[in-house]
């Protein structure tokens, strides 16, 4: 027996790092050793680091991770272990032979037993002429990955796998057993009778496992049982035994190569027996595992760096789903061997073909570092099609089979170094399409990554099987209602008729699809062990299958067939024979006439479907799968970003079209009506700048006009009018004064000008001029407006840009009083200093940043399709959670959901594979980020060039009371132009918990209504107090992500005098929420959904808890403590039922319940 020691790699999950030797910066560190020079071996290794690895901390984080994903070395581990394969050998070579006997009866004999045979297909007969039975093994060997001490930790705690193979006697086997499944047969009664004598003999707990659910590669996995004689837990591994067959066993192996028909199933065919490439590969399979081993171990010795590398792959595959576990890939369970032979590829490069001569691969040689390899691994994996390319490893034999076979009979092709399988023969190329995206994902990562990216935790550390934020799109199919129609040698061939559907359903898809997508997956559980009461694992129920899609094609109307000349063609048929009922003969306006599909839209969301689309009529077509059984929460999605149908009709009944584009037409109205006012206004007009969020496509609810004629008919909780602001630039002149009050007053004049001007030549319904505040302050914060209302039901709010302005502040804020120096009398006092310096803020962002960034964010909307879908849910979902404009401005929200598509380093290219292309990945991205990303550390998104900053953003100190987040641009290097007022330290914390759970629900495998419900529904228990408003007079109600119907109702109430005056922008909660925020900045933290909600919630500050002082102005009611004594004697506390009962009162006739709670 070969009996394999794990590695000793020095580090186990319980173990501290040795031998890391002290630098001159440790504690404990002599003073001659920090004063020496570092060695010509250490700088040697420290050039390597920046070599051969991403950087010095890349190799530091490669060192730390690889003892942490080995099995343990400590002899108190692996004792028992071995121990107890010594007692398995002994027992195994003890067994006592079974007459050979008829199948049937034999596995009647072990049924009795509690046994039961995994018999593969075509199942056996009594009327048989073979037998089987058994004898004890000839050879015993622990094989795989342990033998070879390259074993890789998976996930989620699972233990590590030991290959055990035992050889059955040649004896028991005759030259055509390789026929009809008699070798899987002879196998599987084996198998059954070691599980039976095992399970009865040694104090181990059995199971069956099947590897993708296949009978024929069913296995014995051997489980300590804690506490016994035998229990080998603590060295967390279990056991595989493995049947297989010796080198010179009968069957003549030259029978197995792919285009051999090795299954006769009964009836006539006119074609003949059909190759049988999978079957042949898995019974070729059964003498595989000591040939990979010495491979494997030749390679581990000649190439230095291969453990290393191969650790490294292993965790990345794994963490990407390609092996096993909860959600894996469809294709990959059980192809550890295939890792390690793709590093083999790099180290000996290819073995050449007659198709292959002129290009083969090189190899790159035994000295690379581990990053190295893996890094070419990784470029194998992204630049080879194996479906479109063969690949043969170097052997030293040559080919065994001719290499025309496998291309013939394989829809993709890896033959491994001992030239003996492909190990890629039952791998569909979709998987093979979403290995190669992946991995040309993580490349594009490695390359363009900042320092600021934690890389190292995103290619190694963090959970990527998570679909929504890897995929485009993810449907979940109901397998139940399949109708499995495929071939008996179909099921034969795969398996099983999970695998034949599965495999069906995987070309159907790709054909389909076309290059309509990068890559599809097929996502699944993987099998799981059985009892050995159970010849075969339960059917799959459920499967995901993903889609990344191609941005230029994936959401075309029509997708073209073979021209009507070719009707009765082979093409012609295949093409009918795919779409069924959607193929239609179709006239172009070239002429042309072909075979066409066409996908009929109405709205921009439903082309956005289309890929969904296609799969659903695909599976329902081929498989009979029904359309409900088949579903992806886009629409669920969709519904968030829209106003219920109720509320839409009763718009729509208004006659004013509604929607993105419409507001902009009504805005380049706006334009050419202001630009045809000429002369009837004292200065030209030299741009027109749109700020709005309704204008770039960002605000999460389109917006809707309310024309005159259709305002009275609407309920109150209807009647909110969105203002889109807009900045005029007038021509340079010297008519404008040179004081910021006289400048504010110029403003009223010129407004008032255009409002006459608008109104004389009937070109809109009103024009209203008004000024920015009534706080009495002399120096105005806003500057004045004009309130413009179309007669299409459109509201604008425009502003003058006057560029001087901005020196004039600068002049008054900067103003210095001394004793040596006393103000002049045109020169600004302390107060008007603080006015101006918030001025000359607000002018910053409002006339120079916000200008900028729309135009920005525009771009963006052009350039990437799924960007503004993905910033409407962003902030569908912040003000869901009473976060949106209360705490994070709309502008903060637009810059972090940008993210995903720019990149934090250098800016991705549009065609980058980590961009999303559906708004559904891409909100899964930000809330990614938004649950990982800790507040202190800034953040660099390049929105306005196409290059990463020169240098990184600084964090500025901030106060608990102001915004602690620095979004950093281009424009902006400080950081705060859009966070400086939130969110601050409170509501950072809360969005950050908010995210994390949302992440948990959106990854959660199970996609149905309610995920996404529950993603969007918020949780009042943590709210001291909660302000409850009667939504019959909310005028944004109907906008509320669950508003109740019973409030929506169509009557109304008596009209009053000012109601068929609409008035823009007016929101009575919002300006309810800005008073009390006012008011009680020192006492309570407020949060309110903005689209309507119909709660405001609030939480008591910490600095107002506890027993105080009392002191005069002490800036919170108060009341004296209730029992004083001689230590608190003059304290007082809060008054929290004055503080509400004053709310109720500020809020009467508006406010229908203020509830306070008392938190655990």
């Amino acid at each position: 027996m070969e009996d394999g020691e794990p590695e000793n790699s020095g580090g186990g999950e319980e173990d501290s790092m040795d031998g890391v030797e002290l630098t001159p910066g440790d504690p404990g560190a002599s003073s001659h050793h920090a004063s020496k020079p570092p060695t010509g071996e250490e700088l040697r290794m420290i050039k390597d680091a920046v070599n051969l690895y991403q950087s010095s901390s890349f190799k530091l984080q490669i060192d730390a991770l690889l003892p942490n994903v080995r099995p343990s070395t400590k002899d108190s581990r692996k004792a028992p272990l071995e121990r107890f394969l010594h007692s398995l050998r002994s027992h195994l070579i003890s067994m006592r032979a079974v007459e050979p006997q008829n199948p049937v009866s034999a596995a009647r004999a072990l049924a009795k037993q509690g046994i039961a045979v995994p018999f593969a297909l075509p199942h056996p007969t009594e009327e048989v002429k073979w037998k089987v039975g058994f004898e004890p093994p000839s050879d015993i060997n622990v094989v795989g990955s342990w033998a070879n001490q390259i074993c890789v930790k998976r996930k989620d705690g699972v233990p590590f796998t030991v290959d055990v193979t035992i050889e059955m006697p040649d004896s028991l086997f005759q030259e055509k057993d390789y026929l009809d499944s008699r070798y899987f047969h002879k196998r599987s009664f084996y198998l059954a009778v070691v599980a039976q004598s095992l399970s009865t003999s040694l104090e181990v707990d059995t199971f069956y496992q099947s590897t993708l659910g296949d009978p024929r590669l069913t296995v014995l996995v051997l489980s300590p049982r804690k506490g016994s004689q035998n229990d080998f837990s603590k060295a967390h591994a279990k056991i595989h035994v493995i049947p297989v067959i010796s080198s010179s066993n009968p069957m003549p192996l030259s029978r197995l190569s792919p285009s051999h028909a090795n299954v006769r199933l009964p009836g006539k065919s006119s074609a003949g027996p059909q190759p049988t490439p999978i079957y042949n590969t898995n019974v070729l399979l059964a003498t595989y595992p000591k040939l990979s081993l010495l491979a494997t171990n030749a390679l581990k010795h000649l190439c230095p760096a291969f453990s290393d590398a191969y650790a490294l792959l292993r965790v990345w595959a794994n963490q990407r789903g390609y092996g096993e576990g909860p959600i894996c890939v469809r294709g990959f369970e059980g192809k550890g061997c295939w890792w390690n032979e793709v590093l083999g590829l790099v180290v000996f490069g290819e073995e050449s073909t007659s198709a292959n001569k002129a290009n083969v691969r090189k190899p790159l040689g035994k000295g690379l570092s581990s990053y190295q390899l893996f890094r070419a691994a990784l470029d194998v994996l992204a630049r080879q099609d194996f479906s479109q390319k063969a690949v043969h490893v170097k052997s030293t034999n040559g080919h065994k089979f001719p290499p025309d076979e496998y291309t013939s009979h394989h829809s993709a092709v890896f033959v491994d170094s001992t030239s003996t399988l492909n190990l890629l023969a039952d791998v569909p190329s979709t998987s093979l399409s979403m290995l190669r995206y992946d991995a040309n994902e993580t490349l594009e990562k490695l390359n363009t990554s900042s320092e600021s990216d934690n890389i190292f935790a995103q290619l190694f550390l963090n959970d990527q099987t998570q679909l929504s934020k890897r995929c485009d799109a993810v449907i979940r199919v109901d397998l139940a209602r399949a109708s499995k129609k495929q071939s008996a040698y179909e099921f034969v061939e795969y398996g099983s008729s999970d695998n034949a559907l599965l495999a069906a359903i995987s070309k159907t898809l790709q054909r389909g699809l076309g290059d309509r997508v990068q890559a599809i997956g097929i996502f699944h559980p993987s099998s799981k062990m059985r009892s050995i009461t159970d010849a075969h694992n339960p059917l799959l129920s459920t499967i995901y299958i993903g889609l990344t899609y191609n941005s230029e094609n994936a959401f075309r109307l029509v997708d073209h067939g073979p021209p009507a000349d070719g009707q009765d063609s082979e093409a012609g048929r295949l093409f009918r024979q795919l779409w069924g009922d959607k193929a239609e003969l179709r006239r172009f306006k070239d002429g042309r006439i072909v075979e066409s599909v066409v996908w009929e839209v109405k709205t921009s969301d439903d082309r956005a479907h289309i890929p969904v689309a296609i799969v659903r009529h695909l599976l329902r077509h081929h498989f009979g799968i029904p359309a409900n059984d088949v579903r992806s929460p886009q629409n669920y999605f969709d519904a968030k970003l829209r106003l219920p149908d109720e509320v839409s009709s009763i718009f729509q009944a208004s006659g004013s079209s509604s929607g993105f584009k419409s507001a902009l037409a009504a805005f380049d109205g706006l334009v050419k009506r202001l630009k045809s006012l000429g002369d009837q206004i004292p200065l030209a007009l030299s741009s027109v700048s749109p700020t709005s969020e309704y204008l770039r496509y960002a605000s999460a609810l389109g917006p809707v006009p309310i024309p005159q004629s259709a305002y009275l008919a609407l309920p109150d909780s209807y009647r909110y009018l969105p203002t889109i602001d807009v900045n005029l630039e007038f021509e340079k002149s010297t008519k404008w004064p040179d004081d910021i009050r006289a400048v504010q007053k110029a403003k009223l004049a010129l407004l008032e000008a255009i409002a006459t001007a608008l109104l004389s030549a009937n070109k809109i319904t009103r024009a209203s001029v008004c000024t920015a505040d009534c706080s009495g302050s002399t120096i105005q914060q806003h500057g004045p407006s004009l309130e413009i209302y179309t007669t299409e039901g459109w509201a604008f709010s425009v502003r003058i840009w006057y560029d001087r302005e901005a020196t004039l502040l600068e002049r008054l804020s900067s103003s210095v009083r001394t004793p040596a120096r006393p103000l002049a009398p045109s020169e600004a006092n302390p107060r008007e200093q603080r006015e101006a310096q918030q001025a000359l803020e607000t002018y910053t962002r409002q006339f120079i940043h916000a200008p900028r960034h729309h135009r920005a964010v525009a771009n963006l909307a052009h350039r990437f399709t799924a960007y503004v879908g993905t910033v409407r849910l962003v902030k569908r979902w912040l003000a869901a959670h009473w976060l949106l404009t209360t705490h994070v401005s709309a502008e903060a929200v637009e810059i972090i959901s940008a993210r995903p598509f720019l990149g934090s380093g250098a800016v991705l290219p549009d065609d980058a594979s980590s961009i999303p292309r559906s708004k559904e990945r891409g909100f899964a991205q930000v809330l990614e980020f938004l649950r990982d990303w800790k507040p202190e550390e800034p953040i660099f998104v390049p929105i306005y060039e196409d290059s990463a900053p020169s240098s990184e953003p600084t964090v500025a100190a901030v106060s608990s009371k102001q915004g602690v987040w620095t979004i950093s641009t281009s424009e902006d290097n400080s950081g705060r132009m859009w966070t400086s007022s939130g969110p601050d330290a409170i509501a950072a914390r809360r969005l950050r918990a908010i995210a994390k759970e949302a992440c948990k629900i959106l990854h959660s495998t199970d996609i149905d209504s309610l995920d996404v419900e529950r993603l969007f529904s918020h949780a009042t228990e943590d709210y001291d107090v909660l302000i409850e408003l009667d939504p019959m007079i909310l005028p944004r109600y109907h906008q509320s992500i669950n508003a109740e119907s019973s409030a929506l109702s169509k009557d109304r109430t008596i009209p009053q005098e000012d109601d068929a005056t609409p008035r823009p922008g007016f929101d009575p909660a919002w300006l309810l929420f800005q008073d009390l925020q006012v008011t009680y900045s020192d006492t309570l933290k407020f949060f309110y959904d903005v689209y309507g909600g119909r709660y405001i919630g609030a939480i008591w500050l910490p600095i107002v808890s506890g027993i105080r002082p009392f002191r005069v102005m002490g800036g919170f009611s108060s009341t004296p403590e209730q029992k004083p004594n001689e230590k608190n004697k003059g304290t007082v506390v809060l008054n929290k039922q004055a503080v509400l009962d004053e709310i109720e009162r500020l809020g009467a006739g508006f406010i229908k319940k203020v509830e306070a709670r008392e938190r655990s």
